[in-house]
């Protein structure tokens, strides 16, 4: 993952927003940001002269320039997130820097999956090399390179369920909804790709000899 360069208060917030998801759900974005983040054993973090923050460990290495109203301090096993001041932009970022280092030490020591299932007869999926190749009931089969740092695998016994993975929880998340979007399941038989666990709202087909 390349070092980010310096950008607008508002594509900075619109850029990594969807990186911290899951971590919204907290009272407040701040809030999180006072959170100190635990350094695992295996997994070291430096910081550059340019405010760079590298992040190594077993499954690889990120990097992330944080943001100038925020600092980041590493202090023993430990990485401290604060603010400049108290100005609205400056209290979302605090959250949202500490999430996002936060899912750098994970992607680093742990990674992060996501998992597809394809339902459908006659619906498969295949690799060749590093490219998925997909079967959904169209003319044509629809073919797919996931991105860099990113790995795609089909279960051995289940030759219809996917696993996307690697150490950038935004890169893998964006990559299972691009696949996902081939093909979303559709709400009458439930044909379709769909997270695993996805709960899929269901519809009933109209009745032969009823209203149009």
């Amino acid at each position: 993952m390349r070092p980010e360069k310096k950008m607008s208060e508002e594509n900075y917030s619109a850029k990594y927003t969807k990186a911290a998801a899951g971590h919204t759900n907290q009272p407040t974005m701040s809030r999180i940001g006072k959170q100190p983040i635990t350094i695992p054993n295996g997994v070291t973090v430096t910081q550059g002269s340019d405010k760079e923050i590298t992040v190594k460990g077993s499954k690889g290495e990120l990097k992330i320039i944080p943001h100038e109203k925020v600092n980041v301090e590493i202090k023993d096993k430990e990485i401290i997130v604060t603010r400049n001041d108290d100005e609205r932009f400056s209290r979302s970022l605090h959250g949202l820097t500490r999430a996002l280092i936060q899912n750098m030490v994970t992607g680093t020591s742990e990674g992060f999956e996501k998992k597809l299932e394809i339902k459908g007869v006659g619906y498969r999926a295949q690799l060749q090399g590093k490219k998925l190749v997909l079967n959904l009931g169209y003319s044509h089969p629809i073919e797919y390179t996931a991105p860099e740092g990113v790995t795609i695998e089909i279960d051995q016994e289940n030759k219809n369920l996917l696993t996307i993975s690697g150490i950038d929880k935004e890169k893998v998340g964006q990559t299972a909804a691009v696949i996902r979007g081939y093909k979303k399941p559709e709400p009458y038989k439930g044909k379709g790709i769909r997270y695993q666990g996805e709960k899929v709202q269901r519809k009933s087909g109209k009745a032969a000899g009823g209203e149009g």
